[in-house]
């Protein structure tokens, strides 16, 4: 397979990072801290983590030109990689794995539309 020319990637990865920069206000909008941007564990990266209160929220940014696209996005693979790097943060808490947390997933499609499907991955 023809690895993609330098310029895709770059507008690929400018386009992520929008996309995690206008989840995350979103979420700030909403009342959350923004804690971590692209936090990197031994089990991956996790795209935002936030806080409201004492609940710790992991999320991961999909985008797409619509929202089936971006929804399409979403698979098993990457839910258990951010499940995974989501308890590894969560073992460096003071409460560990006893924390308030949740996993979502932001979509962001269209011309800049934002959804948040909370625990997204069906746990807490």
């Amino acid at each position: 397979m023809a690895k993609p020319p330098a310029s895709a990637g770059l507008r690929a990865h400018l386009s992520g990072a929008a996309a995690e920069d206008q989840a995350a206000r979103a979420y700030v909008d909403l009342g959350y801290e923004l804690v971590e941007q692209r936090w990197r564990g031994a089990a991956g990266e996790i795209d935002l983590i936030l806080r409201k209160g004492p609940l710790l929220v992991f999320a991961e940014v999909k985008t797409g030109p619509s929202y089936e696209a971006a929804v399409a996005r979403i698979n098993p693979r990457q839910m258990g990689r951010v499940q995974a790097s989501a308890a590894l943060f969560l073992d460096q808490q003071p409460h560990g794995s006893l924390s308030e947390a949740r996993l979502d997933v932001v979509l962001v499609f269209g011309a800049g539309e934002v959804e948040i499907l909370e625990n997204a991955y069906g746990q807490g």
